[in-house]
């Protein structure tokens, strides 16, 4: 398979992955917290959303693969975007750590396939009148084109590929009777019900990092709150976005009609 086939997978599971940075520190921010415990359920019969197509190449090996993917991005995005926005080390596996950390209270920064956005959190008032600015959402639109530009029929097609890796990646991390594949519907659909908060969302500052005023807002997953925080307009693309992603990942699975 050539290398600029791999290039969707980075773009379209990235994006659904981390599109903005987790609650940027108001001074100095706590080190990483280590990655949750995994839970493992009983061994289910079968994947829901199973992936159809098997691979009819042969595959890079996961820790082989960074630099075909490294090298494919540059080819769309040119080496200075792909220098500024993604993470080659351990890319794919990065990438499903990443995916199954949305719905939990905690997105691991060090495991992220992507950088941070540049500048600091923009906010306006004080007290008890502080809130996220409303051009704020600009420092992401970097990494909301990207996810937008990408073809969900493309990345799907090209992410069944490949998906015996993540797979492996998602056994690696703890989930030997899991599949990705079903773990990513269900992150869509989780990251699908974040709220759209309308008008200036209040802040807080209890410590050291920002959080929601909004109890009901600072309950949410690592996901949901990265949603809210790239702003009304660019979470309406994001989510439009994943509903076409969540389609064609499900179109797949369907068996063939006879």
């Amino acid at each position: 398979m050539k290398t600029d086939r791999i290039i969707p997978i980075v773009v379209g599971v990235v994006g659904i992955a981390a599109i903005a940075w987790f609650f940027w520190p108001a001074t100095v921010a706590p080190p990483p917290p280590p990655g949750p415990t995994k839970v493992e359920a009983p061994a289910p019969s079968g994947p829901k959303f199973p992936v159809a197509q098997k691979p009819t190449e042969p595959l890079p090996t996961l820790k082989e693969s960074d630099a075909s993917a490294v090298e494919a991005l540059k080819g769309p995005f040119g080496a200075d975007q792909v220098a500024k926005l993604f993470v080659p080390e351990n890319l794919i596996l990065n990438i499903v750590a990443t995916v199954d950390n949305l719905p939990r209270e905690q997105a691991t920064r060090r495991l992220w396939p992507i950088t941070a956005p540049g500048g600091v959190l923009k906010t306006t008032g004080k007290e008890d009148k502080l809130a996220i600015a409303a051009d704020n959402g600009a420092r992401y639109k970097p990494w909301v084109d990207a996810f937008d530009k990408a073809d969900p029929a493309m990345v799907v097609g090209a992410y069944v590929r490949f998906y015996p890796l993540f797979q492996q990646a998602y056994v690696e991390l703890g989930f030997p009777n899991g599949y990705f594949n079903d773990r990513l519907v269900e992150v869509i659909d989780h990251l699908l019900d974040a709220p759209e908060p309308k008008g200036p969302i209040k802040l807080t500052v209890p410590h050291v990092l920002y959080e929601y005023a909004d109890p009901d807002l600072q309950s949410r997953s690592a996901g949901q709150k990265l949603l809210m925080r790239l702003g009304p307009e660019n979470e309406a693309r994001v989510k439009a976005k994943l509903r076409e992603y969540r389609k064609e990942v499900v179109a797949q699975a369907a068996p063939a009609p006879r």
